[in-house]
């Protein structure tokens, strides 16, 4: 959570409240309320009088409008539009729970048909069904209030099932390690802090693509694994981890050691992008190792937020002790989640996305929005101020193609380059830094606040601390019209800055070393560009990283910013 900070000015502003001279205002006045000149709207403690809800509303939207609008949020992965149509589904069906089976038989089994869909695309393992013969998924599966609680449950399930075996060959259960990459997004290293699970880090390296560098994979692994994670889809650069890589090199693994080390598939947005972009691409299912894959409907799955699902591949995969069977409203239901009741009108959204988009729908979305996103990446190399970190739009020759397409599918003309998602990092180009030390990247992301467009920069995680990069998610909302002005601002910003940097110097050139100068040229265009923001985060920072506050050093923690 967040700092808070009480300022005086809320003290000063009662003071001035009290001495002021009230309009007077009667019961039957729904037009106007205390709130709107008499007194501030509480913020500590519930008011003893109610007040009229159309206030309140006007109320709440006003301060609402001050929020950054939605549209223009390029930091996040999370769906940030829905259409009239599947709001209205979402409206009439706002208070159904989840967890009751037996109230909702019809949400429950939309959620069914979904994790089937999932299932399939996902190349799942499949048997006749018993009566009509048909083939169905082998899979097992749930809703997830996201894809946070599903990598816990991914992560659960690795863990009880290694647990088990550990039991079976009379061996202790005791220090459990789990392998992931230093890009890993935060929900992946706090599933290993809250269950007691060792977190091995592999580190990522320019030359791996900024992803998990697979050489070091074999050195972290030992009888006490329980598992790895594979990132389809880094959240700092958009690239994929090469799921039928490792799994090939957890093959020579357990032919020298003889342990059979399985795969969960962080595909918090990959799974849902690859199957319709990448087709050929062996990442899921297909891959043997594969024994669970993660997802998240409100992200490229295009539901509204609170939404993830986690399928594994058969119910062994899934331990019996993990599973709950609960007497409940009527019914006998199964369950295995770290929550219970909740909203169900995201499920719904699922499945109409699923009906209404179909497999032609989602391709043409999502070609849409690599092809902007590799739009994006083309002009920004082209102006000579910045270096491209994601490889989407980076031809794959037909050599390469070979290796990473190895599915034979009809070939889909995305699979003419690197596999990712349609996202864009990007960082100043070593020229540019090294003409301009003073200059700091991460101004470029507060002038385009400031113009409206929500563009985060942080640093790459562990071994590549030393690289800041300004990072685009390409989503369904961001058209080409809007990202026209995007590259527009962002070009502008930069000019900007590199003139206010030249202009800066001529100020200061008398100040101290040139060392004091660039130190105090960079804290000036950081002040006034963030408008004091910067001062507060650099508090934030210290206040994180002091000793026994149980935060490891604020950069260092693997955030990954979605």
């Amino acid at each position: 959570m967040t700092l808070s900070k009480h300022f005086d000015v809320e003290e000063i502003t009662h003071r001035f409240l009290n001495k002021t001279p009230k309009t007077h205002i009667s019961k039957d006045q729904h037009f106007l309320s205390a709130y709107d000149s008499n007194q501030v709207i509480p913020k500590y403690s519930i008011p003893e009088n109610s007040t009229d809800a159309d206030l309140v509303y006007k109320y709440l939207s006003e301060e609402l409008t001050l929020d950054g609008t939605p549209t223009l949020n390029l930091a996040s992965f999370v769906t940030t539009s829905i259409t009239d149509t599947p709001k209205r589904l979402a409206v009439e069906n706002l208070t159904k729970n989840l967890a009751d089976n037996d109230e909702y038989p019809s949400l429950i089994e939309f959620q069914n048909r979904c994790i089937s869909i999932l299932s399939n695309l996902w190349h799942a393992p499949t048997t006749p069904h018993p009566e009509t013969g048909v083939s169905v998924p082998t899979t097992i599966g749930a809703a997830t209030t996201g894809s946070s609680e599903a990598i816990m449950l991914g992560g659960l399930a690795l863990k009880k099932s290694w647990q088990l075996r550990q039991k079976a060959a009379g061996k202790s259960t005791e220090n459990p390690n789990i392998i992931m990459a230093s890009c890993a997004q935060v929900a992946l290293e706090k599933f290993a802090r809250y269950f007691d699970v060792e977190d091995r880090i592999v580190p990522i390296s320019k030359e791996s693509h900024h992803v998990i560098d697979v050489s070091k994979i074999k050195e972290n692994i030992d009888e006490n694994t329980i598992g790895i994670f594979v990132i389809l889809g880094s959240t700092f650069n958009g690239a994929f981890e090469p799921v039928e890589e490792i799994s090939k090199l957890l093959d020579e693994v357990e032919k020298e050691k003889g342990l059979d080390i399985k795969i969960h598939v962080d595909g918090a947005s990959g799974a849902f992008v690859a199957p319709f972009l990448f087709p050929n691409l062996k990442w899921d299912f297909a891959v043997d190792r594969v024994v669970s894959i993660n997802t998240s409907g409100h992200k490229f799955g295009l539901t509204s937020a609170g939404l993830g699902w986690v399928i594994w591949r058969d119910a062994k995969q899934l331990p019996e002790n993990l599973r709950f069977k609960l007497d409940y409203l009527g019914g006998v239901e199964e369950t295995f989640g770290l929550n219970f009741s909740r909203p169900g009108f995201q499920v719904v959204h699922q499945y109409y996305n699923l009906l209404h988009l179909g497999r032609d729908g989602y391709t043409k979305i999502f070609e849409s929005c690599q092809q902007n996103a590799r739009l994006l990446a083309n002009v920004l190399e082209k102006s000579n101020y910045y270096d491209v970190v994601s490889v989407i739009h980076k031809r794959a020759d037909s050599k390469r193609q070979q290796e990473l397409y190895t599915l034979k599918g009809t070939h889909s003309k995305n699979e003419d380059y690197e596999p990712g998602l349609p996202v864009i990092a990007f960082k100043l180009k070593d020229e540019i830094r090294e003409k301009y030390p003073e200059l700091p990247q991460s101004i470029i992301s507060l002038l385009l606040r400031n113009k409206g467009f929500i563009v985060p920069n942080y640093h790459f995680p562990a071994n590549e601390q030393n690289v800041e990069i300004l990072r685009v998610v390409v989503k369904e909302s961001l058209s080409l019209n809007l990202l026209d002005k995007l590259m527009t601002d962002i070009i502008d910003s930069t000019e900007l800055l590199l003139n206010a940097c030249t202009t800066a110097r001529e100020i200061v050139k008398h100040h101290g070393s040139e060392k004091e100068q660039h130190a105090l040229i960079y804290e000036i265009l950081l002040s006034i560009a963030s408008g004091g923001v910067e001062e507060v985060k650099a508090a934030q920072h210290a206040a994180y990283d002091k000793e026994g506050t149980g935060h490891r050093k604020h950069k260092k923690s693997y955030r990954g910013a979605c």
